[in-house]
């Protein structure tokens, strides 16, 4: 049986409810989820801690989960976001308690400044969710392509059937409408 069946018949099982076709898959994906991402992020800590998330998560949702064909593809798409998540908290955290002062040393910043901070950020993240809501579909998907994923504008054409100058010239309408909502 190949491994992408024999990890669906796991899958199926574990979402039954079925602790031991959790720990299988735990034990059949664990380390290749672990590798792949440290391709990611580069830290084998936060990989690590990432994929215990995941499957923690998995574990605590079984009852919820939808059915995957492919479950490692799942899987790592699952971790990579969990990824980006985590990495964006480490960074705002990070940012938010350092600040750096007119002399340039590092100083920590107040509690009642840390908090401005992080709701400002929150304020930005809201804006930028109002923003993408006024694209279109391809917009959206296109900017993904760009931006979230680093395609190239051939690669996008590629992935897209269009052509470079279209992939282009939608990725710039769309910029100018996110440019317009943020300066709204």
């Amino acid at each position: 049986m190949n491994n992408k069946l024999a990890h669906h018949l796991l899958w199926e099982r574990l979402r039954a409810g079925d602790k031991d076709a959790f720990f299988d898959l735990y034990k059949e994906l664990y380390y290749p989820l672990v590798n792949f991402g440290i391709r990611v992020c580069a830290d084998s800590d936060t990989s690590s801690e990432a994929t215990d998330l995941v499957f923690t998560t998995v574990w605590e949702k079984h009852d919820t989960l939808n059915r995957v064909d492919n479950v490692e593809a799942y899987l790592r798409t699952f971790l990579k976001r969990k990824l980006l998540r985590i990495l964006e908290r480490k960074r705002k955290v990070s940012d938010a308690l350092l600040n750096a002062g007119a002399d340039g040393e590092w100083m920590e910043m107040s509690y009642e400044e840390f908090i401005v901070k992080v709701q400002s950020d929150e304020l930005v993240k809201h804006q930028l969710k109002n923003a993408l809501e006024k694209l279109t579909f391809r917009q959206k998907q296109l900017i993904h392509l760009k931006f979230f994923e680093g395609l190239s504008y051939e690669q996008i054409a590629e992935q897209s059937n269009q052509t470079i100058k279209t992939a282009y010239n939608t990725i710039y309408d769309a910029l100018k409408i996110l440019r317009k909502e943020f300066n709204a």
